[in-house]
């Protein structure tokens, strides 16, 4: 690729847990590059959040977020995280401080044996955790974490169906006014909780986005959409906004501002009972929005050479591409 093609966007999709991470972190460097399923899953999950946020009024800084899946995702979920809180003023400890990853073992802290490279980064010292519950084998499960750190983030990515149990949510909901919540494991036989069930359970004030398609729920007359964290929402205008400048790599923050440009046209900032993010049939219009926040961010981080806002614009015009078929009859 480097030497034949090195002008091409390389972008890495399904590749299993044990791979996806260290062949991105390998190449990132190297080539222009990105891994849609790690980075392009957080930057939307950050956009959801963004619209969630604009609803509590809240910032990212005074979130305290529990992640449920401690893999690939989880831990690149948690790195745009700290990353948002970083630009909102908070040092890289105290955004740690505020992020808690759950696996299979428990909440991860620093004492735990076998930690990746990942986990380790956003491991909790384990005595800053005297007051948590721990369960019969000695770990902190999800329920103990969301009863005892006042989480008012959740978000799932640890495809175990059900995983968002009624009592843990209660709990969560019995702290928060606007308990945020995404299931985002998929298909649907993997998702941690329904819809339907997360407003039951918090009695109609959870705001909620999936990973799994989800027809509008009623729930107390109100009817409401469910955005899905579909990656289309981004991996299409990062592409176009990179090669549009000709940017020499993918950044962090190319995907980040990707995140803010979708975030910002969230219908729920307007009208709370909307869905946190666009309807796709907005989306031809938004990634040259997305695109552009893109391709802006590249020049003004050095990835791409300055040019005129209207020469940006026109060079996105000129690359997207517009479904019209020639007639054969």
């Amino acid at each position: 690729m480097k030497r034949v093609l090195p002008r091409v966007l390389l972008q890495w999709e399904d590749f299993a847990r044990d791979h996806a991470a260290p062949l991105l972190e390998r190449y990132r460097d190297q080539l222009c590059t990105f891994n849609d399923d790690i980075q392009g899953t957080a930057a939307v999950v950050v956009a959801a959040l963004t619209g969630a946020l604009g609803v509590t009024g809240g910032r990212f800084r005074d979130q305290q977020i529990v992640i449920a899946g401690a893999g690939s995702a989880g831990v690149g979920l948690a790195a745009y995280l700290l990353e948002a809180m970083r630009t909102e003023g908070l040092s890289d400890d105290d955004a740690r401080r505020r992020l808690y990853l759950v696996d299979r073992q428990g909440l991860i802290h620093d004492r735990l044996p076998d930690l990746t490279l990942g986990q380790r980064a956003y491991a909790q010292p384990y005595e800053a955790l005297a007051g948590l519950r721990h369960d019969e084998t000695g770990h902190i499960p999800l329920e103990a974490v969301l009863e005892g750190t006042g989480a008012t983030v959740l978000l799932g990515v640890s495809a175990q169906c059900g995983l968002f149990g009624e009592k843990a949510v209660r709990a969560m909901a019995a702290k928060v006014d606007r308990p945020i919540i995404f299931p985002l494991s998929n298909p649907l036989e993997r998702c941690e909780a329904t819809p339907h069930d997360l407003l039951r359970w918090t009695d109609g004030r959870a705001l909620i986005a999936t990973g799994s398609p989800y027809a509008p729920v009623t729930y107390a007359g109100v009817t409401r959409p469910i955005a899905q964290c579909n990656n289309v929402y981004v991996f299409p205008a990062v592409g176009l906004g990179v090669l549009s400048v000709g940017a020499r790599r993918v950044t962090d923050g190319m995907m980040l501002a990707a995140a803010r440009a979708l975030g910002a046209r969230s219908p729920a900032r307007k009208d709370p009972t909307a869905p946190l993010l666009p309807p796709l049939d907005e989306l031809l219009a938004l990634t040259q929005d997305v695109a552009l926040a893109v391709a802006r961010e590249a020049q003004d981080s050095g990835m791409a050479a300055a040019s005129p806002e209207d020469a940006v614009r026109a060079a996105i015009a000129s690359r997207f591409w517009v479904p019209v078929y020639r007639p054969l009859l």
